[in-house]
């Protein structure tokens, strides 16, 4: 027989109870401002739900009411400058923080509601029915709540999809040398995601003063915790990552305080992240103002002996033993927290014309402009007025010969040099001389801090990435080893990075660079191939550039490192080996931003194209003889896109081909073909044209893969069918 060997994970895992010790010397003022906080949250949860049972909340009311001690007690101990986000059922953390922004001395319960506090609770409400003064200009509604300045980083409706996000703002902390902390907050549904399991792998290898607060309310929806998992103590998740983690009572307020206090002695120690499981209950259905048992999930006796637990009870029961508080304080504390909301509700709606008693509706004078529909997708680049503009066809200066892939590491050693907030992050990016590729040769050596290799997680380090970008102390460049892994990070780079600043109001830049590389005709296969142009360019808030030359590469980097918005940066690899100059003293200039390069003016048909493809384009003319005008667009988001000189030459030509190498079914063409038909439709001879790989993504085989994609030959046949339909 074997011998076994019981083994014990190495960090703790404690379930933590208050004591009647623990009750007597807690400070009264803290007991005090506690329990102001859940009545101002709970008076302010039964408006949005009274609000919602009369239709006047457009869309979810995720309510908190029976789940704010796990929010107060763990926000109270925070300072301002700490961090917080959350989920889709966030109203409470949203306000415990902007509460202990507001008032970092305490509340006193006898005067709960100052003009402070007031404008707050109107501000929080008016976005929850999605108006113009709400914190996100009524964008974010319910689910999106941020302000930034109270170090609320934005509540979040992907299940566990903030959570990479906070992970960006406790590497902020840490890496800035301060002992500020994040907390994360999510459900025990978000406990089996993927983006969460990893982010606790990251911070717990980084150390990243992080706290994972699980909110186990008992259902996701309808299913419970012990139909979803083997094992529903969920803070059990934390000892497969060596962090450290309590479980508590989240109907005791006190007792969430002391975990967190504990938890936060941890981090502030610089011994990394933590993990609290909190036992909560929503007293409501997952939205709305009814019950569960209404849906048949839980019974009302199950519902009755969770609210005969109410934490606001609970604390209002322990400060009357000591005598803080009469029954007479805690009706007052609660009638000036509902009056508060009735004043709040009072400023936002009026009587409906309809003149039914009781009837209300909203002030039509506090909806947002439908004008503002799309502001805020993307920022106005005026961080962009003071750089150097530069093109190749116009450089005054010395000009010298380079490896494509040398400018790649040269302008980042150059920008790493200049600006301390740039941090390079991504799997091997720290080894192999500079990545698989070499692009980050060099980096490591110099600016060990800020070159991150990462575990092979893109959910957990671009979402990181992102949570640096919004933290705004730092811009991260982000490289995807290739540009199929998005599909593993889509929920964090479509639904996060890219909506962020919309979906928050516009008010939150993101200034974060993605970098990857094309690798069709290596032999990589179906799923490392892609071209990502196509898809990225139907995603709103992402801006993308596209490189052919070593020279176009330094000014696109440099203004992708400028911009305040997220950047793709596409390359390829067989650019990679190829030469061409730059200069020879400055690695500082921009290229003139949304500005495609004219490579060979013509007469007779446009061929628009990027990446490889143009001097696939160029050798294709030069073979059938055709006067082709060849347009490298260079910037190919909608908003950056260079539609002057690209009409100007559909004017003189009347004829366009597009020309791309990847899958028809990811294509970028499709997008811009649709765009320019509708732009151009007066000026074209015929439909436009269009040079794309095969439908199926590239195989191994190496015959099937040359099948799959385009270069010379297939723009040459390209060029042959434009002219025949022309009628040449």
């Amino acid at each position: 027989m074997p011998n076994s060997v019981a083994l014990s994970p190495a960090s703790s895992w404690v379930q933590l109870t208050t004591t009647d010790k623990d009750w007597k010397q807690a400070d009264p003022a803290l007991l005090g401002t506690m329990l102001s906080q859940l009545h101002l949250i709970r008076a302010f949860e039964e408006a949005v739900l009274e609000l919602a049972g009369e239709g006047l909340v457009h869309g979810p009311a995720h309510s908190s009411i029976g789940q704010e001690g796990g929010a107060v007690g763990s926000i109270v101990p925070l300072t301002a400058a700490d961090e917080v986000n959350g989920s889709h059922r966030g109203h409470h953390q949203f306000l415990a923080k902007a509460l202990v922004y507001l008032m970092p001395n305490g509340i006193d319960p006898k005067t709960p509601v100052n003009a402070e506090v007031q404008e707050l609770l109107q501000r929080t409400m008016a976005e929850i029915l999605g108006l113009a003064q709400g914190f996100c200009k009524g964008r974010g509604g319910s689910m999106h709540l941020q302000w930034m300045e109270a170090g609320a980083l934005g509540t979040n409706a992907i299940v566990g999809g903030g959570v990479p996000l906070a992970a960006g703002a406790a590497w902020s902390h840490r890496h800035a040398q301060t002992d500020k902390v994040a907390v994360t907050y999510f459900g025990d549904g978000a406990v089996n995601i993927g983006s969460v399991l990893e982010t606790m792998n990251l911070a717990a290898a980084w150390k990243l003063p992080l706290c994972f607060f699980i909110e186990n309310n008992m259902y996701a929806v309808s299913t419970t915790v012990e139909e979803a998992t083997a094992e529903p103590r969920l803070s059990a998740r934390a000892l497969g990552f060596n962090i450290p983690s309590w479980k508590v009572d989240g109907m005791d307020p006190l007792a969430v305080y002391l975990a967190m206090q504990e938890a936060l002695a941890h981090m502030r120690a610089g011994k990394g992240p933590t993990v609290i499981e909190a036992d909560v209950y929503r007293f409501f259905h997952q939205n709305g103002p009814f019950p569960g048992s209404a849906f048949g999930y839980r019974t009302k006796e199950e519902e009755q002996s969770w609210k005969a637990r109410d934490p606001l009870d609970r604390l209002a029961q322990e400060m009357k033993k000591r005598q803080l508080i009469d029954d007479a304080g805690v009706a007052a504390l609660r009638e000036a927290c509902k009056d508060a909301m009735r004043k709040a509700a009072a400023e936002l709606t009026e009587a409906d014309p309809s003149g039914k008693p009781g009837k209300r509706r909203i002030r039509p004078e506090l909806w947002p402009s439908p004008d503002f529909r799309d502001v805020g997708i993307r920022g106005d680049l005026s961080e962009l007025e003071a750089s150097k503009k530069e093109e190749q066809t116009s450089y005054s200066g010395e000009l010298i010969n380079s490896k494509f892939i040398d400018a790649v590491a040269d302008v980042m050693n150059r920008r790493m040099e200049t600006d301390d907030s740039i941090v390079v992050l991504g799997e091997d990016v720290h080894r192999l001389k500079g990545g698989t590729n070499g692009a980050t040769k060099g980096l490591k050596d110099r600016f060990p801090d800020r070159i991150l290799g990462t575990p092979i997680s893109e959910n957990a380090f671009v979402g990181l990435g992102g949570g640096m970008a919004l933290d705004g102390r730092f811009k991260p460049v982000v490289e995807f080893m290739y540009p199929d892994f998005m599909w593993v990070a889509a929920d964090q780079v479509f639904n996060q990075i890219g909506k962020a600043r919309h979906m928050f109001g516009g008010q939150s830049d993101v200034p974060l660079v993605l970098r990857t590389k094309i690798a069709m005709g290596t032999g990589y296969g179906s799923q490392h191939s892609m071209d990502p142009a196509g898809v990225y360019v139907t995603n709103p808030g992402w801006r993308i550039v596209a490189p052919s030359t070593p020279f176009d590469y330094i000014g696109l980097m440099n203004y992708a490192l400028t911009c305040k918005d997220p950047v793709l940066v596409i390359e390829h690899v067989d650019l990679y080996a190829t030469s061409g100059e730059v200069p020879k003293d400055n690695l500082d200039y921009q290229l003139p931003f949304g500005k495609a390069a004219v490579r060979r003016e013509g007469t007779e048909l446009t061929i628009l194209t990027y990446l490889t493809m143009v001097g696939h384009s160029l050798e294709a003319v030069e073979q059938t003889g055709v006067d082709a005008e060849v347009i490298d667009l260079r910037f190919l988001d909608r908003a950056s896109f260079d539609w002057e000189t690209v009409e100007a030459s559909i004017r003189k030509t009347n004829n366009v081909l597009i020309v791309e190498q990847g899958a028809r079914g990811t294509s970028y063409g499709g997008w811009l073909a649709d765009e320019l038909q509708r732009r151009c439709f007066d000026w074209l001879d015929q439909p436009i044209q269009r040079v794309t790989g095969g439908e199926g993504s590239p195989s191994i085989s190496k015959v099937l893969e040359r099948a799959a994609y385009a270069r010379t030959e297939e723009v040459v046949e390209g060029l042959q069918l434009a002219m025949n339909e022309k009628g040449k």
